[in-house]
């Protein structure tokens, strides 16, 4: 079964429900404003945006790739409308253009700038790319697809908020058709079904050994 998609502007329910996200009331009736699939269920109705930048708030989980140094900071590209910058004394190693962390977003002004804080500095790997606005569907409800993909991947997974995801080990050949899946998908419900049969389709026979994941970041990062 398919979601209902709406554009800005149309018609999301007359009914009288609390407002979510990406609706607004005109004349009683609630409408979206942007183009998504619609969450009208119970008493509460919003839209998640099928595209978009990523908005960042505060308690985040992002991977960020290093940019420029300046003077005592690393710049930081996060993904979003504006780089950041982050305190190199917040790392315990120097870092060089390109280099990927994870951290936490500690704080968000009104220009959608941000403050991070917990960097973590991963070595390896590489950085698969997934719409911010459908990260949620890879991540799953309690975490069921995302632990659905690592068993079957045997990858370590980070997931960042800000639409980028970091890999290493396992089949990560597996893992790139699985997010496309996802890209392509995410709008379909029973998509964790699906994806289970999916995996199961294209797992290799013989399994994937799992590496530590110890070795392959900062102790600490989960």
């Amino acid at each position: 079964m398919t979601k209902r998609i709406v554009i800005p502007g149309e018609l999301v329910t007359e009914e009288r429900k609390k407002l979510g996200s990406h609706v607004f009331v005109s004349e009683g009736k609630i409408y979206s404003d942007s183009m998504g699939l619609v969450n009208d269920e119970a008493d509460f109705a919003s839209v998640v945006p099928l595209e978009g930048k990523y908005m960042p708030e505060q308690g985040d989980l992002i991977i960020g790739v290093i940019g420029d140094e300046k003077f005592s900071v690393y710049m930081v590209d996060v993904n979003s409308f504006y780089q950041t910058a982050i305190s190199k004394k917040e790392l315990r190693e120097m870092l060089k253009p390109g280099a990927v962390i994870s951290a936490k977003v500690s704080r968000v002004n009104e220009l959608n700038e941000v403050d991070l804080e917990n960097p973590r500095a991963f070595f390896g790997g590489e950085i698969i790319e997934l719409s911010p606005v459908k990260i949620p569907r890879f991540i799953g409800r309690e975490a069921s697809m995302l632990n659905l993909i690592k068993d079957w991947t045997k990858s370590n997974i980070v997931v960042g908020r800000n639409g980028r995801i970091w890999a290493k080990g396992g089949d990560t050949d597996l893992l790139k058709k699985a997010v496309k899946k996802i890209d392509k998908e995410a709008h379909m419900e029973n998509l964790t079904n699906r994806m289970e049969e999916f995996l199961e389709k294209n797992a290799p026979k013989n399994g994937v050994k799992k590496e530590v994941m110890e070795e392959d970041m900062e102790e600490g990062e989960n």
